[in-house]
């Protein structure tokens, strides 16, 4: 009987999958990282640039370099074929199977239920908007009846699984990228690449203005280390490169196209409120639908958050199913949107959020990349599963040195050169502003890291 098939619970959790149950072609990433992607968040960093001082082309300059990261993003996804297993526990390769726990699937696991919270926060707000949009005035009970609906509609296709997130994604694909283009249509309109008022940045605050924005963007891309976790049901034979486009593609095009309407809609309206100010350029039938699609879009980032992190929280030993894990991390992710929805600060401090979590995320989906260059993406993926002194990936008690040294030199270094209104690290204050972490903290543990795993491996020699 299979395991995962459209309309019916997906059973499998991060166990490995055998070959005969392997099934599916690349291209069926293309829509399951496209549904994902044509987001509101989008929208909203790419009016953080402008918002930041940035010209229109500085702005764009700035989005393109930060999404660029979806290249490792869809370069880590090769590892699911050749694992047969979901990128949380690929990661004991880099952590050993006890320090997978804190530093591999335990931070994919926080930042998951993280951005679930927020999510799940302006999908609410947005339909909040929607019904007064009708007149109608939503009282508490509603608001809440609202917030559940739309976290239930994410957390049940997040619970039927992989299959069933596969077939829905090509549907949520047509609508909100039609909706997208549409309403690109409209800010084009209105955009002008000479704001009235615009004062151009110069010199040291250009390039500080700069670096802070292509931290912003890059935390969105570095925030998804989980491409095996869609690939792995794919036969170990399937094209690596196939794999690695079909996920870095569908992420970066997307994201550059939603933070691109943000930046234009920036010339034209104040992007510090967009779920507002957008109505100022848009016809008021659109308005509704605009309000409608940062639902819809909410929903669908919100399907593979909490598909994965589900699959974190059992990677961290929590003997639990797949579904009972989805059902867990959803009640988090709402206690979180509760929060969020009842504190102006979390909802205004997105970006500090984003930008911190560049600190260790960075470093760790470089090691993540690194350990697929040295392996040569060969991973045993029932060797991944042998949790016991002895198996393959044990190291020191259940510890690798290799990639924990390298995780935390790199996040020590990246929060030496970070920049937010709640923490600017002393190398940044050197260097005049510049916000050097997406950058310095993932070459920094990629050299670490190499350069303690060809020691150990010259050490057993």
């Amino acid at each position: 009987m299979p395991q995962d098939a459209f309309g019916k619970i997906e059973t499998r959790g991060i166990d490995y999958v055998p070959d005969d149950e392997r099934h599916g072609r690349p291209f069926e990433l293309f829509p399951v990282w496209l549904s994902s992607n044509v987001g509101y968040l989008y929208l909203v960093l790419g009016g953080t640039l402008s918002v930041l001082g940035l010209s229109v082309g500085q702005s764009f300059t700035v989005l393109v370099l930060g999404n660029l990261f979806w290249g490792l993003v869809g370069f880590l996804a090769v590892s699911g074929p050749a694992s047969g297993t979901p990128s949380q526990v690929v990661t004991r390769a880099m952590f050993g199977i006890r320090g997978n726990r804190p530093f591999g699937a335990g931070l994919g696991w926080l930042v998951a239920v993280i951005y679930e919270g927020i999510n799940l926060s302006i999908g609410a707000l947005a339909g909040f908007a929607l019904l007064e949009s009708f007149g109608l005035h939503p009282s508490t009970p509603a608001k809440v009846a609202i917030t559940v609906v739309t976290g239930v509609a994410a957390f049940a296709l997040s619970l039927y699984g992989h299959a069933t997130i596969v077939r829905f994604s090509v549907l949520f694909s047509v609508v909100l990228g039609a909706s997208g283009l549409v309403l690109g249509g409209f800010v084009t309109q209105h955009a002008t690449l000479t704001p009235a008022g615009f004062t151009p940045l110069h010199g040291q605050d250009l390039w500080v203005a700069a670096f802070i924005g292509f931290t912003v963007i890059a935390a969105a891309p570095l925030s998804w280390a989980n491409g095996a976790d869609y690939a792995r049901y794919l036969p170990a034979d399937v094209s690596k490169w196939k794999v690695a486009v079909s996920t870095a593609a569908d992420g970066f095009v997307p994201s550059v196209v939603m933070g691109g309407i943000g930046i234009l809609a920036g010339t034209a309206v104040d992007m510090n409120d967009p779920q507002s100010s957008m109505r100022a350029i848009v016809p008021d039938w659109f308005y509704t639908i605009f309000l409608a699609l940062i639902v819809i879009s909410s929903i669908t980032n919100n399907v593979l958050t909490t598909y994965s992190s589900g699959l974190s929280l059992q990677a961290l030993g929590v003997r639990i199913s797949r579904a009972r894990s989805v059902a867990i991390d959803a009640l988090l992710g709402g206690a979180l949107c509760a929060y969020a929805l009842l504190s102006l600060s979390f909802v205004a401090s997105l970006n500090n959020i984003l930008a911190l979590t560049v600190t260790f995320l960075g470093p760790q989906i470089a090691i993540y990349a690194a350990d697929i260059v040295l392996r040569r993406n060969a991973y045993d993926g029932p060797s991944l599963h042998a949790e016991h002194p002895g198996g393959a990936f044990w190291y020191r008690r259940g510890y690798n040195p290799a990639g924990i040294i390298a995780l935390i030199s790199g996040t020590v270094t990246a929060l030496l050169f970070v920049n937010t209104t709640v923490l600017v690290g002393p190398g940044t204050s050197a260097i005049g502003g510049l916000d050097l972490s997406a950058l310095i903290g993932p070459l920094v543990s990629t050299i670490v890291y190499v350069l303690l795993s060809y020691t150990r491996q010259k050490d057993r020699r």
